[in-house]
């Protein structure tokens, strides 16, 4: 899925993801347990059968009466290998739907310990939040270094996108314990930390995020030759700790950056090979390894070259486009 900026946590990814993409805490405070139970249902903003999720935007009504919006994304855990044989035989129910020869499908009603859910609030939540979750229309930009500068960086500067969640973490206020990796140096250092969307219970689905101290480097769009030794900082560490930590070797990662970013901060994806992780996509995706090469053979290689990305039709950058006769 594509995104533009917005004043959100995804890590996608969506925020791919995702990715995304998550709840955005605003300080190292402790959260206080979203109230599901009094969650009224609104509407479905989207389903996605290929990722067995739905995303949902609901109202929580405090005791003045006064609503406040919240998305809710429940989605379906992987399988767990030392679990499936609980699966299968702990007080499971099977109903039978069809059979056709040696052929036959089943409902399959597991207890409730084995029917996790996982689910992710934001709340609460921006008319821009709930945007970004309904099923909108794609297009794809070819954006040339003049865009950037035209269209692009003066849009940036336009808006207002937290990321005071970014910070938070660099400065140790939250997600302190989560830290599987860090390089303390302010110029060429990062933290590498798992995303929201990886509860870490399993290596199939692996993801990580590296997110770098500086902090005026935004994106792709920004980078140099001077920043190869953070770069190749991000490629080397990242690969070892997560070799020492989930014994996942190198050949087995999808290391990349993702152009436009979902939020402007420089950050690397580190995602299981085997895991086809939301904004891994080709129109998004650059591999580290490549754009490292890319800035060792030309230092403005990417004020240079056009970059192509998907926008949905709703949001503000696209119009942005648009206007200028660029769709």
């Amino acid at each position: 899925m594509a995104e533009s900026p917005r004043p959100k946590r995804k890590r996608e990814e969506e925020e791919e993801e995702a990715a995304a993409a998550g709840a955005e805490p605003h300080d190292g405070a402790a959260a206080v347990p979203f109230p599901l139970a009094e969650l009224r249902l609104r509407r479905v903003l989207r389903e996605s059968a290929r990722e067995k999720a739905v995303f949902l935007h609901g109202e929580v009504t405090s005791p003045s009466g006064e609503g406040t919006n919240a998305v809710v994304i429940l989605e379906k855990t992987p399988f767990q290998e030392e679990k499936v044989s609980d699966l299968l035989k702990k007080h499971t129910k099977l109903e039978l739907q069809m059979r056709n020869d040696i052929y036959s499908t089943y409902h399959l009603y597991p207890p409730p310990e084995l029917s996790e859910i996982k689910t992710t609030v934001v709340y609460p939540a921006t008319e821009k939040h709930l945007q970004k979750y309904l099923r909108q229309e794609v297009h794809l930009i070819r954006e040339t270094w003049e865009d950037y500068k035209s269209i692009t960086l003066p849009f940036i500067q336009s808006q207002s996108f937290s990321i005071q969640w970014v910070y938070n973490i660099l400065e140790k206020k939250a997600e302190a314990d989560r830290i599987i990796h860090e390089n303390p140096d302010p110029c060429d250092g990062f933290v590498l930390v798992p995303d929201l969307k990886w509860d870490q219970n399993q290596l199939d689905d692996l993801y990580l995020i590296a997110l770098i101290h500086r902090r005026e480097v935004k994106s792709l769009r920004d980078l140099t030759a001077e920043h190869l030794p953070l770069l190749r900082n991000i490629l080397q560490e990242g690969k070892e700790a997560i070799r020492k930590r989930f014994g996942v070797p190198a050949s087995q990662l999808r290391i990349y950056l993702h152009y436009q970013p979902s939020y402007y901060h420089l950050h690397v994806h580190f995602t299981a090979l085997g895991y086809d992780a939301p904004g891994s996509s080709v129109e998004r995706a650059h591999l580290l390894a490549d754009v490292i090469d890319n800035l060792a053979m030309d230092s403005m290689y990417y004020q240079k070259r056009a970059l192509t990305f998907a926008l949905r039709a709703d949001e503000l950058l696209f119009k942005k486009f648009q206007e200028a006769g660029r769709v």
